[in-house]
């Protein structure tokens, strides 16, 4: 696997959500020509203008310090969901279609067998963000392209099921459910499946403005894990940003 580069994390956030940086920018270019125009009052302009640039830079620092200096590729987290004692032989790490884990993953459990899929489907997930990330991403060896409602496993194989910042981009309440079934499934009585996400709440109110709507509430992802049907449910923070959830069969 390449090497992260340094900023990568912003640098993918700039590229993935660029036509928003350019409506930011074009906004930022009429409020500066229209002054030539009409009088703005001095204190509306300077408040336009702070708020403008709060939703261009915070998501951009904020990124900067989940994805690039927290130390979330390092995988530093996860030891307090899995402990070094366990023997995991089965992993399974699914995407969609931007897949920057699990190359990490095998290098962490080097003697584990892993599965990889990715559940893109162009007509259901139309976030225009997934659609140039999938352009730019590695592709892990015999990465297989499935359906949501269908993981060509056997029932109880998988020692571990990750979904790391991906099933956000499953939009469809029910969809999720019917995924999580099938993770459900195919996961061991003793295994886990591990999601990292980003939520909708006050913090990530804070980093992304109205961009936090591409996120989903603590309260929908515990509705979709009871109905898909988990017996236990563990919630830990990666940064105040970042949402660590350690769900059991």
């Amino acid at each position: 696997m390449e090497k992260r580069r340094k900023f990568q994390g912003v640098l993918n956030i700039l590229s993935f959500n660029r036509h928003f940086y350019v409506f930011g920018l074009l906004t930022l270019a009429v409020m500066f020509a229209s002054r030539l125009l009409i009088e703005w009052p001095g204190f509306l302009f300077c408040l336009v203008l702070a708020m403008v640039l709060y939703g261009l830079i915070m998501p951009l620092a904020v990124s900067a310090y989940v994805y690039d200096f927290s130390g979330y590729y390092k995988f530093h987290w996860l030891e307090n969901v899995i402990r070094n004692d366990e023997e995991i032989e089965q992993i399974v790490s699914v995407n969609a279609g931007f897949d920057e884990m699990s190359f990490i993953i095998k290098n962490k459990f080097p003697k584990a067998n892993l599965r990889v899929f990715d559940f893109y489907d162009a007509k259901r997930h139309t976030e225009p963000a997934i659609k140039r990330a999938r352009k730019v991403s590695l592709t892990y060896p015999n990465t297989e392209q499935i359906a949501t409602d269908e993981i060509p496993l056997k029932d109880n194989t998988a020692d571990i099921v990750f979904l790391l910042s991906a099933i956000h981009e499953i939009r469809s309440h029910e969809e999720k459910i019917q995924f999580l079934r099938e993770c459900h499934r195919v996961c061991k009585p003793d295994g886990k499946v591990i999601i990292v996400e980003h939520l909708r709440d006050f913090a990530n109110f804070l980093a992304f403005s109205v961009g936090f709507t591409h996120f989903f509430s603590r309260s929908t992802w515990k509705d979709v894990f009871t109905q898909a049907g988990f017996s236990s449910l563990c919630e830990t923070k990666f940064t105040p940003f970042m949402s660590i959830f350690n769900c059991s069969p």
